[in-house]
């Protein structure tokens, strides 16, 4: 049976004997070996497939850890901004732990899936005419003024649960490994993997991903309006953004920006060579590789094992997936056009 992700890391986490845990089986997410995109870029590439936590996506890892520290402290209700993922796992981790979930995100800029998600899970879900940037903001002050706890990666405890990727990491390659490739949005997660890597001694080169009209960490300023169809990382001023690029720099890594394009590319690649579907902001991590190549900017030596994390799961956003596709092909129930479907040519 898997045990919950603060049971398994106990000893490394700020949980007290007394707190409650707040869980749904989180973690313990398969690393899956990647043999086409290993060929394309010339070294081991694995894919930690962080879509198979319990709500589809790494947000999960931290929620538990943010929730059973509100529960602990008596909170009665949570709430985050979210661009989508944050939302679906702050709902849940709430309704699990029998607490009100609020979230508030950009209007008409969060994918159908996570809405769905929020929503049946019970949160009050409210679309504010703005983007998460300006969500933040107003979050932060209601946490500030009311008795509700700010579960967004702002919250410490979300990082201290997120950085159990990293353990993970080391665990299952009994050692890191060279390099860790990550998209990079609100910038939490890169900042809990390079804490969790130093916590257990090791440091593999950061490779961090933005999308090109969301990269404020790449331009050195912040995005006003961000815009990139990989919605989960759709965000110009990223919380944790100072922070990850002292772990880009110490690790002696780096982070690049990759155009929708070349996000889609890579996306479609993932799903149809290795059968791994992952969101679009997902598979922006490999983009980086593809694109800009495997050599890090320091004299760093070139990584040989490379593990690319995939944040969501690929159900999150079906519109996308339709839209990228060839689609349907329609037919008669006449023998001969069925086989002609299946086996001929398809249509132009």
């Amino acid at each position: 049976m898997i045990r919950p992700l603060i049971e398994r890391y106990r000893e490394y986490l700020p949980i007290e004997p007394g707190d409650p845990v707040v869980s749904i089986n989180e973690g313990s997410t398969p690393l899956i070996e990647a043999p086409a995109v290993s060929e394309r870029v010339g070294a081991r590439v694995l894919l930690k497939f962080e879509g198979l936590n319990p709500t589809g996506s790494f947000k999960d890892r931290g929620m538990t850890m943010a929730v059973s520290k509100a529960k602990a402290r008596g909170a009665q209700a949570v709430i985050c901004a979210s661009t989508g993922n944050t939302a679906a796992s702050a709902a849940a981790y709430a309704a699990r732990a029998g607490m009100r979930g609020a979230v508030i995100v950009p209007q008409g800029n969060i994918a159908v899936g996570k809405l769905a998600q929020s929503l049946i899970y019970g949160a009050r879900v409210i679309s504010l005419d703005g983007n998460f940037d300006d969500a933040l903001v107003i979050v932060r002050h209601l946490a500030d003024n009311f008795p509700i706890e700010l579960v967004n990666s702002v919250n410490p405890y979300r990082i201290e649960g997120q950085k159990t990727g990293a353990f993970e990491l080391i665990e299952e390659l009994d050692g890191p490994p060279d390099a860790l490739a990550i998209p990079v949005g609100n910038a939490g997660n890169v900042t809990a993997y390079w804490k969790g890597f130093t916590e257990w001694d090791t440091s593999p080169l950061l490779y961090g991903a933005q999308a090109a009209g969301a990269a404020p960490l790449v331009i050195g300023e912040p995005v006003e309006r961000p815009e990139t169809i990989a919605s989960a990382i759709r965000i110009g001023k990223p919380a944790r953004g100072d922070e990850a690029l002292t772990a880009f720099d110490e690790s002696g890594g780096r982070v690049r920006s990759v155009t929708d394009e070349e996000i889609l590319e890579a996306y479609a690649f993932l799903a149809s060579r290795e059968g791994v579907f992952c969101e679009p902001s997902s598979a922006a991590s490999v983009a980086g590789l593809f694109v800009h190549g495997i050599e890090p900017d320091s004299d760093a030596p070139t990584p040989e094992t490379i593990v690319c994390v995939l944040t969501g799961n690929g159900l999150k956003d079906p519109d996308t997936a339709l839209a990228a596709s060839e689609g349907v092909i329609e037919c008669s129930t006449d023998l001969s056009e069925v086989e002609e479907a299946v086996f001929g040519d398809r249509p132009a």
